[in-house]
């Protein structure tokens, strides 16, 4: 039987509803990472300052949050495949607002009940429900490998994504138009791109469903106690992830250097290249070395780069460790997330990716804020400082918590 080259990437457990959950993460990742970067741009062009910016961040990431936390503790009541094509619909609703008002109030409305995600990450209602998903798709053995396959397709199509942001403004100086008119018809194509999305969750088959356990009486029971404590850490990498969200770590490139969206774009495409390969070698990592050492030893250099970065005086410098930073600061993604697969049963999976994901949300909504005011105020890179610190707290905790913590097919030494 021949094998198609697209299957080779797979691991042999892979199922077809992985490869369709690959595909839905990459049409997602392609529009997160056009509209992260022409966000602040467009709110900038419409006449927002940087703390208004931040409120919209802000209501983008706390929406996102109570919506995950209400629809995913109930995911496997209301079915997998059905909340993602709700989510496909709120998605496109989403876009239709960003592109047909200008209002502040009205803007940040549709932020904090919509999907729009700020992040090079993934912060949506999406990220649980295809999370615990993925997981059924293939053998514990394989879940690195698919989670990083998984992360490498949003962070690949989110690179170019970015650098797709740049086309409205190149056309609208090439052809004579209004700049913010220009950057809004991203949104529109963010709209079209939840269309597509809605239309590849269609074909996921019921596999993806976990059998339902009426008996149960909450849906954390046997593994509570490890998720709450990852909840805890995560979220403070979070807080400090929030940050540097793109779209702040955007607004921050224009602010102190006064850079274009086209040169921002085509920045973000290459540090997206970065942090999207790079997440292959996590599987092998975490193979070698367990996936806690994996996630601590790989983030701290990141941290170091970010803190350099803030201090950098020119762009070429700055820009030049934040691409150092992009190189590492994603190898703990899929670790992270198979690490969290593995220590729970898999009827508590979805309930676990919600109750580690929410909090991360909620604790990165608190950060745009005080960023926005700090670059309301300066464009010092206070907020790249803040972040690194925090980061950094974490990688000690986490290491100092859970290295002895292991899933059973972790089987070291």
């Amino acid at each position: 039987m021949r094998v198609s080259p697209i299957s080779r990437w797979f691991p042999r457990s892979a199922t077809t509803d992985a490869k369709l959950l690959l595909a839905t993460r990459a049409l997602r990742g392609l529009a997160d990472g056009a509209v992260s970067i022409l966000l602040p741009s467009y709110l900038t062009a419409i006449g927002f300052n940087p703390l208004r910016v931040g409120a919209i961040v802000f209501g983008t990431l706390l929406g996102s949050a109570a919506l995950t936390l209400w629809v995913g503790l109930a995911t496997d009541r209301l079915g997998r495949r059905r909340v993602l094509l709700a989510a496909c619909a709120l998605m496109l609703a989403t876009g239709i607002g960003f592109a047909t008002t200008e209002s502040f109030w009205l803007l940040f409305v549709v932020a904090v009940v919509g999907t729009l995600n700020p992040s090079a990450g993934d912060v949506s209602l999406f990220l649980p429900v295809e999370q615990a998903a993925l997981a059924e798709a293939a053998e514990p053995r394989d879940l690195t490998a698919m989670f990083a396959l998984y992360n490498v397709a949003g962070a690949t199509a989110g690179a170019f994504g970015a650098l797709a942001s740049g086309v409205p403004a190149i056309l609208a100086a090439r052809h004579g138009w209004a700049l913010a008119p220009a950057l809004r018809s991203g949104f529109v194509a963010y709209s079209i791109i939840a269309v597509i999305a809605f239309a590849v969750y269609r074909r996921l088959s019921p596999a993806v469903e976990v059998e339902r356990q009426p008996a149960r009486s909450a849906p954390l029971a046997k593994s509570r106690a490890i998720v709450l404590r990852l909840s805890a850490l995560f979220s403070l990498d979070s807080l400090g992830g929030g940050f540097v969200i793109q779209s702040l770590l955007a607004l921050w490139l224009f602010r102190r250097f006064n850079l274009s969206v086209q040169v921002a774009g085509t920045f973000f495409f290459a540090a997206g290249l970065l942090g999207s390969f790079s997440q292959f070698i996590s599987s092998a990592l975490s193979a070698r070395f367990g996936r806690i050492n994996t996630m601590v030893f790989s983030h701290l250099p990141s941290n170091v780069m970010l803190i350099v970065a803030a201090l950098m005086p020119t762009p070429g410098l700055a820009m030049t460790f934040l691409l150092l930073r992009f190189s590492t600061s994603q190898m703990d993604v899929p670790a992270r997330q198979s690490y969290v697969m593995a220590v729970v049963p898999p009827e508590e999976r979805a309930a676990a990716a919600t109750v580690t994901n929410v909090p991360r949300s909620l604790a990165a909504a608190m950060a745009p804020l005080p960023a926005g005011a700090m670059l309301n105020h300066s464009s010092f890179g206070w907020p790249l400082i803040c972040a690194g610190a925090l980061k950094t707290i974490y990688d000690i905790a986490l290491l100092i918590q859970f290295r002895a913590v292991k899933p059973s097919d972790e089987q070291f030494d």
